[in-house]
């Protein structure tokens, strides 16, 4: 993501105002891919995400008024399409969500899916995915001209229209197996992308005084792998942020909101191998190593690494916390940054693999700052 992209994204508010004032809403697929053209001859550093934003569409439906134009709509057999993305070879993923984009470039490989179609992994060394399937709906192949020439992906979106994950392509990759998927993969008839299913209505909160806190901090302290945390939330019917509130110091302490790209900032400079965590509702993604170069864009903080990009706008983050899990492996130490709806927008440990303890490093970096005060 360039610098001028992160400054228009800040824009977009007066960018709306401005340009929806001079176009007539788009009604029909045609008619909204017009408006989109007129919209880049405005704004031609414009994102597609934000586009539709402006334009008042799902992203997925301003990518399908491109059909017939520079993207072809494949089959979502997830099962098939997500392995054969490995035979593209070098390829850049990206997941992002409201606050918050990882690019990591590197092969798919090792990819599973469940035999009932909910779920799926890629644990290649470099792409490093979970994915929850049950909300994936539609996938396009896009070919589009940029000012650095033509630039290839598979774009997949949510029920919401919202993107889930994109593969792109890049220099090195096999242009001969992308022309094959599309063809192995292309929908017999190119069908309008459907009106966004409305999201299911989030469960109530419910008052602190309602929750087993003392259970909850006993199942907590029962832990035995990090990956039992969220069924530990849901069996006391709390909230991520709720849970860590009372779950007490011994196990997650706020922290000023300043101290994310600080401890980002050590790591780098002392070149501790980290997992950091983005994802959304559908897909999380994870890199696994050092960071070196990292660099502040306005309100954005940036890596950018060879193969590995960050992009978080830190005025997106509202809390952060330091959390420690127990496991059989020992102490897990994590931070993560949640947004001002309680979402998680980034998630912070040392590298580490099962049945190894967490690195002494991390755990050092990551206990140097401060809790806030109660």
């Amino acid at each position: 993501m360039s610098a001028s992209a992160l400054r228009t994204n800040e824009q977009l508010p007066v960018i709306k105002e401005q340009i929806m004032s001079t176009l007539a809403p788009p009604r029909t697929a045609p008619q909204l891919y017009a408006a989109w053209q007129a919209l880049k001859a405005q704004q031609p550093r414009l994102r597609a995400r934000e586009a539709a934003a402006v334009l008042g569409v799902s992203e997925a439906q301003l990518t399908a008024s491109r059909l017939g134009v520079d993207s072809r709509r494949l089959c979502p057999d997830w099962a098939v399409l997500l392995p054969a993305l490995g035979e593209l070879g070098y390829i850049m993923a990206l997941t992002r969500n409201e606050h918050c984009v990882h690019e990591r470039k590197g092969y798919y490989r090792d990819v599973t899916v469940t035999a009932n179609g909910q779920m799926g992994l890629v644990v290649s060394p470099d792409i490093d995915l979970r994915l929850f399937l049950a909300g994936w709906h539609s996938v396009f192949a896009v070919e589009e001209q940029s000012d650095k020439g033509a630039q290839r992906s598979v774009q997949i979106f949510d029920k919401q229209g919202n993107a889930v994950h994109k593969v792109y392509l890049t220099a090195d990759s096999n242009l001969q197996a992308w022309a094959a998927l599309i063809e192995r993969f292309a929908a017999a008839e190119p069908s309008p992308e459907p009106e966004p299913q409305p999201l299911p209505a989030k469960p109530a909160l419910q008052a602190d005084s309602a929750i087993d806190v003392a259970g909850l901090r006993e199942g907590w302290a029962a832990l035995k792998d990090t990956h039992h945390f969220y069924a530990l939330l849901k069996q006391h019917g709390v909230s991520r942020t709720q849970g860590l509130r009372l779950a007490g110091e011994q196990w997650a302490q706020p922290l000023a909101l300043a101290a994310l790209p600080q401890l980002l900032e050590q790591a780098g400079a002392s070149q501790v191998p980290i997992m950091v965590f983005v994802g959304n509702a559908h897909c999380i993604q994870i890199h696994t190593g050092t960071v070196s170069n990292l660099r502040w864009m306005d309100s954005w903080f940036n890596v950018l690494d060879p193969e590995f990009n960050l992009h978080l706008q830190t005025q997106g983050v509202t809390e952060l916390w330091r959390v420690r899990k127990p496991s059989t492996d020992g102490l897990i130490t994590s931070w993560e940054a949640f947004d001002a709806d309680g979402e998680l927008v980034l998630q912070l440990f040392g590298a580490r693999k099962p049945g190894v303890p967490e690195l002494t490093s991390w755990r050092e970096l990551a206990e140097q700052a401060a809790p806030l005060e109660a």
